[in-house]
């Protein structure tokens, strides 16, 4: 019997970023599993260029950059019965045209969750410990702080709410469960007995905000939670409270969080906002009472080659006709970050 033919495979990313994901030696098995040429790299499904590659693959493999998969796109595929996408999210991705096909999808959202975590734990951690605000006092006065100064630090008892069971949040609330820090949890798709086993307190949202010390959003961006956290909500965090948004800008309020910032009512850890980046004169990046970065909590630099190597095992799973591991379905694109 002869042997199957491989699947052909083409690249639908910023090519930026394949010798990170990608390297030689996971290049490699990539080209032993798939007919691929790893110089095609498609940025324009209408570009006349690549139209005989798109006509004649079985599987796309794509990440930032990729253009949307709508229905014009897929015309240009119609072969096409796998989307391997090496990043995290599909939502802004993968139109109904690819669920209409039935063309199985998968992501590697669940590598890229774990620096997401990592770094939030570690803001967490920090936040609890004054860090930041003991550092510029540190820089200022070349004084050790009194122990009237630092009473109220420190990360025994303290009350982290999670907004959010998404992968990120699921693997933060892992990485929390060694720490003496009692957890809530407001997510409208989880029950109690689950948030209990995932080591949290369900609770509502306001309830969430009004007692937690920390606030971390890990929800996904969909309609229903633009701008959860308006300037009602954000008015229920305690004064001196901390927010960390590693999740989407636009889940909350820019203007309204902005001025309880200026107000010095709370504390801000922001690896997102709207837009990215922040137009040069918003105050938000010279407020001492803001830790500001440019969307890092995910995968970056050789953090990448974890979403290559899921990738490349989901490509070996499609040339033998088994299930995708880490498959997404239309239903996880409402609730799952």
């Amino acid at each position: 019997m002869p042997s199957p033919q491989p699947p052909r495979a083409v690249f639908a990313l910023d090519p930026v970023h394949l010798p990170q994901l990608f390297p030689p030696p996971l290049m490699a098995r990539l080209r032993r599993t798939a007919d691929l040429d790893p110089a095609l790299v498609v940025r324009d499904f209408t570009d006349p260029s690549v139209a005989g590659a798109l006509a004649r693959a079985d599987v796309l493999i794509t990440g930032w950059g990729c253009p949307h998969l709508d229905a014009d796109a897929l015309a240009a595929a119609p072969r096409l019965r796998a989307v391997l996408h090496s990043a995290g999210s599909v939502r802004s991705l993968i139109g109904d045209a690819v669920w209409e096909r039935g063309i199985g999808v998968s992501s590697a959202v669940a590598a890229n969750a774990l620096p997401v975590a990592e770094y939030t734990l570690a803001m967490i951690l920090l936040t609890g410990k004054d860090a930041f605000t003991q550092r510029d006092r540190y820089r200022a006065t070349h004084t050790q702080p009194s122990p009237t100064e630092t009473a109220h630090i420190g990360n025994v008892g303290r009350r982290v709410g999670i907004i959010g069971a998404s992968r990120v949040g699921r693997r933060l609330l892992e990485l929390l469960r060694p720490f003496d820090f009692e957890v809530l949890l407001h997510d409208p798709y989880v029950s109690e007995p689950e948030a209990a086993a995932l080591g949290a307190q369900l609770v509502t949202l306001e309830t969430l905000l009004s007692r937690s010390d920390i606030v971390s959003l890990h929800a996904p961006d969909l309609p229903e939670t633009h701008r959860m956290l308006d300037a009602p909500r954000l008015a229920l965090i305690r004064d001196g409270g901390v927010l960390i948004n590693t999740s989407r800008g636009a889940l909350i309020d820019q203007e309204a969080l902005t001025q309880e910032l200026i107000r010095g009512r709370l504390q801000a850890v922001l690896d997102v906002t709207t837009p990215e980046p922040l137009p040069p004169t918003d105050p938000l990046y010279d407020l001492p009472n803001v830790f500001l970065t440019p969307h890092i909590a995910g995968s970056l630099g050789n953090e990448l080659t974890r979403l290559g190597h899921i990738v490349t095992e989901e490509l070996e799973r499609v040339a033998t006709n088994s299930p995708l591991k880490h498959a997404v379905t239309q239903s996880d694109m409402t609730r799952v970050a």
